[in-house]
């Protein structure tokens, strides 16, 4: 296995060597930029009975054939990225929001949209407890198997990433549900990361308080896992090339690679069977709390 290149160094000695364009595998991922977001589009483009509506020609809309979640990758709104919402009452106000800004890598948000789209075809009751997908994982025992540091007596609650660069924070006390859906920055819980993940974060991603567990779970997976991702060097933000290591994959694409292909947004897109259909009637449905 090649050694990594030195932090710091290693990007420009890539650039300089292989070129721009050179694929390399970088960590820690929450630091290796947003990268391309074709394992987003794909997932929910291929998923049964969804529609797509591009709007100014930049902006995309995905809605589920239940027309009670709604994905929207607004372009050039304030926090550009994927905003993604759930109503039981499709003309209802939200039941939860979920924002990932236009900086989260890509990643983070794909963990969280293909465990979505997999579920939502029986209001996921193969990942609530007794359902085949059922782990009892939560986002904060992720947090806590990779040994992130909770930060005792901070308002809200908070773990820190061994590193320092990628937090997790958790608002308690009494908030109005409404204020967190109209106010990404009052959501209940959030991950950032950057050279100062708390203050001054490079990315963050919010979930209001009614969002399914496992679905931050799947993003709480994604933003911890040690694997290296895929990117080209121009692709890492200049402020974390002092704070990446960056390596180059073997020829041949070793094991180490293919993982991080993987679970990257890079990967190429691939014909695969499309998700169920989320069926107009929904298993276990109950009336929304803000039902009209």
């Amino acid at each position: 296995m090649p050694a990594p290149t030195p932090p710091g160094l290693g990007t420009q000695l890539v650039t300089d060597t292989h070129g721009p364009d050179a694929e390399v595998l970088v960590s820690p991922g929450y630091l290796a930029g947003p990268g391309p977001s074709l394992a987003i589009f794909n997932t929910l483009g291929n998923a049964a009975g969804w529609t797509r509506t591009v709007a100014f020609g930049t902006d995309t809309y995905f809605t589920s054939p239940c027309q009670r979640v709604r994905v929207a990758n607004p372009v050039e709104s304030y926090y550009g990225g994927w905003t993604i919402s759930y109503a039981e009452d499709p003309l209802g106000i939200p039941d939860w929001i979920t924002t990932f800004d236009r900086n989260t890598p890509s990643e983070i948000v794909a963990a969280f949209t293909e465990t979505l789209v997999h579920g939502l075809h029986n209001n996921f009751a193969d990942y609530l407890s007794g359902g085949k997908h059922y782990t009892g994982t939560s986002p904060a025992s992720l947090i806590a198997r990779h040994h992130w540091e909770p930060v005792h007596g901070s308002r809200p609650f908070r773990s820190v990433s061994p590193d320092g660069h990628a937090a997790y924070q958790m608002r308690a006390g009494w908030l109005h549900e409404y204020d967190e859906l109209i106010s990404p920055e009052k959501s209940t819980w959030r991950m950032s990361a950057g050279p100062d993940p708390v203050y001054t974060p490079a990315w963050q991603a919010f979930f209001s308080r009614y969002t399914p567990q496992h679905l931050i779970a799947a993003s709480a997976s994604a933003f911890t896992d040690p694997t290296p991702v895929l990117r080209t060097p121009d692709q890492i933000p200049d402020r974390h090339r002092s704070l990446t290591t960056v390596t180059l994959p073997e020829p041949g694409l070793a094991p180490r690679a293919s993982a991080a292909l993987a679970r990257s947004a890079h990967a190429p897109a691939v014909a695969i069977p499309p998700y169920p259909a989320a069926p107009a009637t929904l298993a276990r449905h109950t009336g929304s709390r803000r039902q009209r």
